[in-house]
């Protein structure tokens, strides 16, 4: 009797330790998905509304990073030209759980162009990785009726009440290529500033004005189906979403412009949080699936580290310096 009471206390215990190295085994293994179901989601602040370029292109991101950094939240702050958007973040923890997508205006146009800016664009940032490269249109609406960059200046001459141009915010990449279409063609342009890029299209659409500078893929397909027409594009050369359309320098005008999109976060990032953010884009802009999307969009995927964004950010700055000077352009 002794004897099986032994034998049955003996297997107890051995089963008793098989269940509690399962179990350990177990907690071992949900862990790490227990610790990152903690972890706070990854922001993505755009500083522009929803259905713009710079929104489309941080919820693409997003997407396509949820594998490498678990659940993110893209969170809009239009207004300002972005400037919100870029307080927001240059206030966050430098945790790597906030951080900025945006186009490069704000990052090397806006210290040449406000007379005060509320955020130094190199000091209060952190560079992660440039994304994309891309230009803009120059698109021609409804009330303006011009097919040309040719007619687009010859209306402005014997009609100036006629050439208003819109754009997503004042000191903005779109307001500064107006700018410089203005001096380039020799002719006057009525600014008139929106909210992003979305207001800006329903005007034009609307009527209320005759033109807008804004990122291609934002309008190629209302140019495909004849709502608007693109009449120019401001690179180099044409842009695959719409080969037909000639670049400025081919209409006649000299100039040439071309941006880009980056993330960003807050100074001082952490470096644990640069590294996997850093290393994490880079993967995201050379996956085909992701630069096919981006190709799609008009857009050359760069993916590039953050010393390299940092360093094509010091270009563009002194790039843009003398040219923003000499158009006399100053805001508040």
């Amino acid at each position: 009797m002794n004897t099986i009471r032994q034998l049955i206390l003996s297997r107890t215990k051995a089963l008793t330790r098989t269940s509690l190295g399962l179990t350990a085994l177990c907690l071992a293994m949900l862990s790490p998905q227990i610790h990152a179901q903690d972890k706070p989601p990854l922001k993505i602040v755009v500083g522009f509304p929803p259905g713009g370029s710079a929104d489309i292109l941080a919820r693409m991101v997003a997407d396509a990073l949820r594998d490498d950094v678990g659940t993110i939240v893209v969170d809009n702050k239009p207004g300002a030209g972005g400037r919100i958007a870029l307080n927001a973040v240059k206030t966050a923890k430098p945790d790597g759980q906030t951080v900025i997508i945006l186009p490069s205006g704000p990052m090397v146009l806006f210290p040449h162009v406000y007379k005060k800016l509320d955020y130094d664009a190199v000091k209060d940032f952190t560079p992660i990785s440039q994304i994309a490269r891309f230009q803009f249109g120059v698109v021609s609406g409804p009330s303006s009726n011009v097919k040309s960059v040719a007619e687009m200046i010859a209306k402005a001459k014997t009609d100036p009440n006629t050439a208003s141009y819109g754009t997503p915010g004042a000191g903005t990449l779109p307001h500064f290529m107006g700018v410089l279409m203005e001096q380039s063609a020799g002719i006057g342009l009525n600014h008139i500033p929106f909210q992003g890029g979305a207001p800006a299209n329903n005007a034009l659409l609307g009527g209320h004005i005759g033109y807008k500078f804004d990122v291609v893929s934002e309008t190629a397909e209302m140019h495909r189906t004849g709502k608007v027409r693109i009449i120019a594009v401001t690179g180099s050369q044409r842009d695959p979403q719409v080969p037909e359309v000639p670049t400025l320098k081919e209409s006649g005008i000299q100039m040439e412009a071309t941006a880009w999109f980056a993330m960003y976060g807050p100074a001082g990032l952490n470096g644990d949080a640069l590294t996997r953010l850093e290393k994490a884009m880079m993967r995201v802009a050379r996956d085909p699936a992701m630069k096919d999307k981006m190709l799609k969009l008009g857009y050359e995927p760069i993916g590039s580290s953050s010393a390299d964004l940092a360093k094509a950010q010091k270009t563009d700055l002194a790039r843009w310096e003398k040219p923003i000077k000499a158009t006399g352009v100053q805001l508040d």
